[in-house]
C-alpha cells in the first residue's frame, strides 16, 4: 500500500493531488535529468482489462451516450460495450483482420465508432482512426490515400457511405471490405455494421485476447509533423495502460466517483482518442459524445450538451475554451450547469492565453464561490500522451507540470535553451512501417526527442514544474542576432490583440523586425462592425474599427516588450484560412507555424515590403 493509500485508509478521504515530488541530477555534458520519485504502479496486461472490469462491476453504468434522433441521449453501458466489442472482435478476427492486417476507421466520434474500436483492442488488431479532416475538408485526398497504403487495411469502416463518397472514391478498395455504419456506397457490395454487431463470439476471440501483451499494438495514430506527411506513431497496450495508471496516481480524485465528460476531441488524436477515452474506460466513469465542435455555428451544440450534462471534469484545448467562454459569460444557466460538478479544468495541445485563464477563473469565483483546480499537460502522440502534468496549484497558464511516476525527462542544451527528451513505459517503439523514422526519433540512450523547448519555472526547485518554451525549429533569430520565442510570442500577440486574432503566424527570420500573419476571428470583426451583418471575413478586414483594434493590440503587447525579440511592429490580415492539405493546421486547430511560412511566402514579402503595402498595420 501507497503512503497515499494509507492516508485515505486512516482518514477517509484521498488527497486531490499528489504531492508535487521530483528527482533532479545535473548531467556532466550539461543539462538535466528529472523523473517522479514516485513508483509506477502495475499497468494492467491491456486496455481491455479496463472494460471487463467495469462489464463486471457495473454493467448498467452507461459508458458512452450520444444524441439521438429526438433531441435526447442514447446510452451504450459498460455490460452492452462489453457484449458489443466481442462480437466485433470475433467478426474481425473471422475477416483475417490481425496485427498485420489492421482496421482502418473514418468516422465521426460515436458509439458504433466506439465498438469498432474496443472490438478490435479485444481481438489484439490494431486500430487506425483517420482524421475526418483529411476525407472531408481535403480537396485531394493525398493523406488520405497516404495513410490508406501505409496502413494496408484489412477492413475499413465508414460510419457514413454517403457522406465520406468522395473519400471513398479516392482510395484503392479493390482488396478491402468495406462496414458501414449507414448509408452504404452503391458502387460495390458492403457489409453493414449490424451485421458485425450480431457476430456471436467464440473460442476465436477468447484465444486473441489472451494472446495481448503489453507489447501488442493497440493503436496506429497518425501526426503529420513539421513536414506535413503523415507518420504513424504506435500505440502499445503497455503505453496507454501506464499512462493512465500514472494519471490516476497524480489525480487521486479521479477515484473518489467516476468522472463526467462532454468530450468533442476526435478519436484520431492522442488526446481525445487516448487520454479522455482511456480516462473514462480505466475510472469507470462516461463519456458524453459531443457533436459540436469549437467553431461558429458548432460550438451552440456544444452549449447545449452543457446545459444537460455536469461533467466533472472540463477537458478541453484553447480554441476550444475561446468560444465556449462566449457562452458561459452570457448564458448564466449554462455557466451554472456546467460549473455545478466541476472537480478541474485542464486545457492541453496548445498554449492558454492568459486571458482565457483568468476569464475561467473569474466565471468560478461566480458560479462555485471559489477558483477551482486548473491544469496543464504536456506529451505528444508518440508518449500516449501525457509525459508530464500539473498536479498542484499553479497561478497563471503555462506551466505544464512535471514527469508523471515512470517518466523520466531530459533537459539538453540547444543553442540558449533547453530541448526536452521523454524516456518511460509510454513512449513509442517507433512509427509503423518507418524505421528510418523511428532511428531519427530516438538519441543514443533511447529518450524520444520532439524537438520542444522546456524551461524550469523555479531553477531552485524543479517541482514547481516545467515551462513550455517553443518548438525548437520554429524559433528564429533577427538580423541583430536576438533569438524570437515564437510559442510565447504568438500567445502573448493573440491575448493582446483580441477580439481580432483567432492565430497567427510569427515572421521575420533573418530580418530586422517581428512581423505577424493574421488569421483573423470571424465572430470577432463581426463585433467589431455590427452595421455589417454577415459580411464575408474579405471585407471586414478592410474595415477601419479591425484595423484600429489590431493596431491597439500590437501598441499594448510592445508596452511590455523587453527588445526587439518581442516587439511586433508589422501586421497582415488575411482571408484565406490555413490548409489541412498543405499541412498548415491541424483539425484541432493547432498551426504549423513552418507550413504556413512556406506556402504564404508570398504574404511574407507583401509584410516586409518597401514602399509599405497599405493593407499592412503598421504599430505606432
Amino acid at each position: 500500500m501507497t503512503p497515499e493509500d494509507r492516508a485515505a485508509a486512516q482518514t477517509g478521504t484521498r488527497p486531490f493531488f499528489l504531492e508535487p515530488r521530483v528527482a533532479c541530477e545535473r548531467l556532466p555534458e550539461g543539462g538535466l535529468l528529472l523523473r517522479s520519485p514516485v513508483p509506477l504502479n502495475e499497468p494492467p496486461r491491456c486496455l481491455g482489462e479496463y472494460l471487463a472490469r467495469w462489464a463486471v462491476r457495473t454493467p448498467a453504468r452507461v459508458a458512452f451516450a450520444e444524441r439521438d434522433g429526438t433531441g435526447g441521449w442514447r446510452p451504450l453501458t459498460y455490460g452492452a460495450a462489453q457484449r458489443g466489442a466481442r462480437a466485433i472482435g470475433q467478426a474481425l478476427l473471422d475477416r483475417g483482420l490481425g496485427p498485420e492486417r489492421p482496421l482502418l476507421i473514418l468516422a465521426e466520434n460515436s458509439i458504433e465508432h466506439a465498438l469498432m474500436m474496443l472490438g478490435a483492442l479485444q481481438a489484439g488488431v490494431p486500430v487506425a482512426p483517420v482524421s475526418i479532416a483529411y476525407a472531408r475538408l481535403s480537396q485531394d485526398f493525398r493523406k488520405l490515400r497516404t495513410i490508406a497504403d501505409l496502413t494496408a487495411p484489412g477492413l475499413l469502416y465508414v460510419s457514413d457511405g454517403a457522406r465520406y463518397g468522395a473519400a471513398l472514391g479516392a482510395l484503392d478498395l479493390t482488396s478491402i471490405e468495406i462496414i458501414a455504419g449507414a448509408n452504404p456506397p452503391r458502387y460495390r457490395g458492403v457489409t453493414e455494421f449490424a451485421d458485425l454487431l450480431a457476430t456471436e463470439p467464440g473460442a476465436g476471440i477468447d484465444r486473441a485476447y489472451s494472446a495481448i501483451g503489453p507489447d501488442t499494438v493497440a493503436k496506429i495514430l497518425f501526426t503529420s509533423g513539421s513536414t506535413g506527411e503523415p507518420k504513424g506513431v504506435i500505440n502499445t497496450h503497455r503505453m496507454l495502460c501506464a499512462n493512465q495508471e500514472a494519471l490516476a496516481q497524480i489525480w487521486p480524485f479521479l477515484t473518489a466517483r467516476p468522472p463526467v465528460l462532454v468530450d468533442w476531441l476526435p478519436w484520431n488524436h492522442t488526446f481525445g482518442g487516448n487520454h479522455d477515452i482511456n480516462l473514462v474506460l480505466r475510472n469507470g466513469g462516461t463519456l458524453y459524445i459531443d457533436e459540436g465542435k469549437p467553431l461558429p455555428g458548432l460550438i451552440e451544440r456544444t452549449a447545449a450538451n452543457l446545459r444537460e450534462v455536469a461533467p466533472t471534469i472540463a477537458l478541453n484545448v484553447p480554441r476550444g475554451y475561446a468560444l465556449l467562454l462566449d457562452h458561459l459569460e452570457r448564458d448564466r444557466d449554462l455557466a451554472r450547469n456546467f460549473f455545478s460538478e466541476l472537480d478541474l479544468i485542464m486545457y492541453a495541445a496548445a498554449a492558454l492565453p492568459q486571458t482565457l485563464w483568468e476569464r475561467l477563473e473569474r466565471l468560478s469565483l461566480r458560479e462555485r464561490g471559489r477558483k477551482l483546480p486548473m491544469a496543464s499537460a504536456w506529451g505528444a502522440t508518440e508518449t500516449a500522451p501525457m509525459a508530464t502534468a500539473v498536479h498542484y496549484p499553479i497561478a497563471r497558464a503555462g506551466n505544464v507540470g512535471i514527469p508523471a511516476p515512470g517518466t523520466e525527462v531530459k533537459l539538453v542544451p540547444s543553442g540558449d535553451r533547453l530541448e526536452i527528451r521523454v524516456r518511460g513505459p509510454h513512449v513509442t517503439p517507433g512509427y509503423w512501417k518507418r524505421p528510418d523514422l523511428t532511428r531519427a526519433a530516438f538519441d543514443a540512450e533511447g529518450f524520444y526527442c520532439p524537438g520542444d523547448a522546456m524551461r524550469l519555472e523555479d531553477p531552485d526547485d524543479p517541482a514547481r514544474g516545467l515551462i513550455f518554451d517553443g518548438r525548437i525549429a520554429e524559433n528564429f533569430k533577427l538580423s541583430t542576432g536576438n533569438w524570437v520565442s515564437v510559442g510565447a510570442l504568438r500567445v502573448a500577440a493573440i491575448a493582446a490583440a483580441a477580439p481580432v486574432i483567432e492565430d497567427c503566424v510569427i515572421t521575420g527570420a533573418d530580418r530586422d523586425e517581428i512581423g505577424l500573419l493574421v488569421f483573423p476571428s470571424l465572430a470577432g470583426c463581426r463585433g467589431l462592425c455590427p452595421g455589417l451583418g454577415d459580411a464575408p471575413l474579405g471585407a471586414l478586414i478592410g474595415e477601419s474599427a479591425v484595423r484600429a483594434a489590431l493596431r491597439r493590440g500590437l501598441e499594448r503587447l510592445n508596452a511590455e516588450a523587453q527588445g526587439s525579440s518581442t516587439r511586433v511592429a508589422r501586421a497582415l490580415l488575411m482571408d484565406q484560412p490555413p490548409s489541412i492539405d498543405k499541412g498548415e493546421i491541424t483539425d484541432k486547430g493547432y498551426l504549423n507555424q513552418r507550413a504556413c511560412l512556406a506556402h504564404r511566402a508570398a504574404l511574407v514579402e507583401r509584410l516586409y515590403a518597401e514602399p509599405a503595402d497599405p493593407e499592412v498595420v503598421r504599430a505606432g
